[in-house]
């Protein structure tokens, strides 16, 4: 993790980073489920899962979402603010032993109401270790100009 400014003229439309991997285990799950109190049996109970079509425990969306994003905290901007996250979308279910890694495309710039300021949409993919995307978001800026 590292310090890097980059101010709003900096960003480039369809510029693209890609994180590192990170193996979902059983702990993520069972620490997820403590930390929310979401222990549906979806996520904790195997046996009854084996019942369902989907075979297996699925990884809370929640949990996805939190490991994916953080996957992205290897740079920190200084200059820049997050105003949240929009379009939020679980597309495939992550399931224990599943290795996911994040991309991130700038999609958008634009104005923001203080003029010191643009703002910057991070399109955001989580994406499993079939090259299936599991996961997307859009990643809402506030960052400081130059000027």
């Amino acid at each position: 993790m590292y310090f890097k400014s980059t101010f709003f003229e900096e960003y480039q439309l369809d510029e693209k980073r890609v994180t590192l991997g990170r193996t979902i285990t059983e702990t993520d799950f069972v620490v997820h489920a403590g930390h929310t109190g979401d222990f549906f049996p979806h996520h904790m109970d195997e046996e009854w899962c084996k019942t369902q079509p989907f075979g297996q425990r699925i990884a809370h969306g929640t949990m996805v979402f939190a490991i994916g994003i953080g996957l992205t905290a290897s740079e920190i901007n200084p200059e820049a603010f997050s105003k949240g996250y929009d379009r939020m979308r679980f597309v495939k279910p992550v399931h224990i032993g599943d290795t996911i890694h994040s991309e991130i495309t700038i999609s958008e710039k634009g104005d923001a109401k203080r003029p010191e300021m643009g703002t910057v949409t991070e399109h955001v993919e989580i994406i499993n270790q079939r090259g299936e995307v599991v996961m997307v978001c859009d990643h809402l800026l506030l960052v400081k100009r130059k000027n």
